[in-house]
């Protein structure tokens, strides 16, 4: 199983909308390094759901739910998308700050390339936020 996270403005697209609606394509994704992240994705990940620009905190945690296809906002056959499903809603966010104050968490990939949409994480990183969102 391989881990990630995904960043969301929420004023475009929630948490809460995403609970709502019970599952979501991941499309709209422009960047080559995002894109190879969703390529790799595989059913079952678990994927870790963050609130970008506004909020700054880890919300909850979803799964993959279809690999990668053709991303249905573009002809383009190089960008993907895959489906995500909510899984479970962290207790307490896990914000930036909280993240960036984790010693643990000093090399995670959202800190070091801090504009990619869609990156790996560590299994260890994945459970060390987990233990922060108790």
């Amino acid at each position: 199983m391989n881990y990630w996270l995904v960043k969301s403005e929420p004023f475009k697209y929630s948490w809460d909308q995403f609970v709502k609606d019970g599952s979501a394509c991941w499309d709209g994704v422009r960047n080559y390094q995002a894109r190879n992240n969703l390529r790799s994705m595989k059913k079952g990940d678990m994927v870790l759901f963050y609130h970008s620009n506004e909020g700054l905190a880890i919300m909850g945690i979803a799964k993959v739910k279809k690999e990668g296809y053709q991303d249905p906002t573009t002809t383009d056959e190089n960008w993907v998308s895959v489906d995500l499903k909510p899984f479970k809603k962290l207790k307490k966010p896990v914000t930036l700050a909280t993240i960036k104050a984790e010693p643990k968490l000093k090399d995670i990939q959202m800190l070091r390339l801090n504009r990619l949409s869609v990156v790996s994480i560590l299994p260890e990183e994945f459970d060390v936020i987990l233990e922060m969102g108790c």
